[in-house]
């Protein structure tokens, strides 16, 4: 299945899901929509999932063309994102991402979702941006950083808005290992049929247990975040 910047490809129940828009993989509202659809797809396959990028891109975050047009559609934007995070934590079946280099914003939230995170080395830098740009980060970022990151990591991402080289990003937590480029795929691809072996429902089970606090949070701030991010648009501020 092709979806115009979102790709679906089912192999031996495993879903390989790879955003490619030709660019920065911007994550605007039709491509976030895109991504919904294959993850329900892959659902209803009854299988695992490798979420990916492009050549030395995972991805850059919101549409900032959208953004700066404001309105309801970049409102839209934003919701579709926040949840999005929620969405990949609770999928039923392992996620896998396999990020192939930059990822900004949004694109770390997303990547930060997944069950497991397969970094590429190379000259990539892995950051939440947002106090860099002028916005207070967002209570559903915030909540998938701290998710993921060591503490000391998580308060130098979120205030200082650290740019975090492949090596540093392994060390606090942003990656679970780095592989070569040229290895990504197949890296990620055996991790699938290794977790084929787990128990689906005992799987299942334990992520939504661990996590239910951490999804319920996200959810009850999703239309905070909006709220914070309308009034912003109200006063002539850019977010991204």
């Amino acid at each position: 299945m092709t979806l115009e910047s979102v790709q679906y490809k089912l192999q031996d129940h495993v879903a390989i899901i790879r955003i490619d828009d030709g660019k920065r993989n911007a994550l605007s509202p039709e491509v976030l929509k895109q991504i919904y659809q294959a993850l329900d797809r892959a659902e209803s396959d009854q299988a695992s999932v490798i979420l990916t990028g492009r050549e030395s891109v995972f991805s850059a975050g919101f549409d900032l063309h959208v953004m700066k047009r404001g309105g309801m559609n970049a409102l839209r934007m934003l919701r579709l994102g926040y949840a999005l995070t929620a969405r990949v934590m609770a999928y039923p079946y392992p996620v896998i991402a396999a990020c192939n280099g930059h990822a900004f914003a949004m694109g770390v939230f997303l990547m930060l979702s997944a069950d497991y995170v397969i970094g590429s080395r190379g000259d990539f830098k892995i950051a939440a941006n947002e106090v860099a740009i002028g916005l207070t980060m967002p209570r559903v970022a915030a909540a998938t950083l701290r998710h993921r990151l060591n503490p000391a990591a998580f308060q130098r991402a979120v205030t200082l808005s650290e740019y975090f080289k492949v090596d540093s990003a392994l060390s606090v937590g942003f990656f679970d290992e780095l592989v070569e480029p040229n290895e990504l795929m197949s890296r990620a691809k055996t991790h699938a049929e290794d977790f084929k072996k787990l128990d689906p429902h005992a799987h299942t089970a334990s992520k939504r247990r661990i996590r239910a606090s951490l999804i319920r949070k996200i959810r009850y701030s999703i239309p905070l975040d909006i709220l914070d991010a309308a009034l912003m648009g109200l006063r002539g501020t850019k977010p991204r």
